[in-house]
């Protein structure tokens, strides 16, 4: 596991060989608040396991003398979704992309459930057309081999021997949900499913494109959402420190 120095915003990654494609909204998002990023590797040669990820994540944050938000993408998300409902006084809010209202729900959920019928290479290459859209050739192939680092590389609760559902429930901290219209993954009706567990304040958004990785094809807009999110909640903080005095 890799560390940065910590801020008030902490994203979220275990998914090494994919972190590329956080980079994106990560830029931008940084150009109006410093953000840390803390990164979960799995080795080859040890168990894939949530519960060390999480522990590893709160022997990070032990550090911090405030809570933080905390943002991630699909499983990088659903850590961070684990930890909240864990340590909910050590999150000051919750940012997940691509997480449904069965927040295990990943990519490699729908690799695993298409093993028995396909070999890896023909559903590699399917993958990847469904998550970037039509490809060149050579880029086809590249992303394979990412993909293909990402199943050895990356904690998930899935496995060939099974695939795992994680139904969700309310958190106390505030959060916002996002993904996109044409995420084959996580799907408009998986968003969907959050609603009876959102809170007043809570959040849920839909970009209008960009597959499942939508915040590496709509860095500017899906930066522009967050940023209003967050921004919302320290005017309630304001409010709220006001009403005080």
């Amino acid at each position: 596991m890799s560390q940065q120095k910590q801020s008030d915003v902490v994203w979220l990654n275990t998914s090494p060989s994919l972190s590329w494609l956080s980079q994106p909204l990560l830029n931008k998002l940084s150009r109006h608040i410093t953000i840390s990023k803390w990164e979960y590797i799995q080795r080859p040669d040890e168990a894939s396991s949530l519960n060390v990820a999480i522990q590893m994540l709160d022997n990070y944050l032990q550090s911090s003398r405030q809570s933080v938000h905390l943002i991630g993408h699909s499983i990088g998300g659903l850590v961070g979704l684990l930890y909240t409902h864990r340590y909910p006084e050590k999150v000051k809010s919750l940012t997940l992309l691509a997480v449904g209202a069965d927040a295990a729900l990943d990519w490699q959920a729908h690799y695993y459930m298409h093993l028995p019928c396909l070999n890896r290479q023909k559903i590699l290459t399917t993958m990847v057309y469904n998550l970037f859209g039509y490809q060149h050739e050579s880029t086809v192939k590249s992303l394979e081999k990412i993909f293909e680092q990402d199943l050895d590389c990356s904690v998930s609760p899935h496995s060939l021997f099974k695939t795992v559902k994680m139904p969700t429930s309310t958190i106390s901290v505030p959060l916002m949900v996002c993904g996109s219209t044409n995420d084959i993954i996580v799907e408009p009706e998986a968003l969907q499913g959050w609603e009876p567990y959102l809170k007043e304040g809570d959040r849920r958004w839909k970009c209008q494109e960009g597959w499942h990785f939508f915040h590496f094809f709509q860095p500017n807009i899906v930066a522009e959402q967050i940023l209003n999110f967050w921004q919302s909640l320290y005017y309630l903080d304001s409010i709220c420190a006001y009403s005080k005095v």
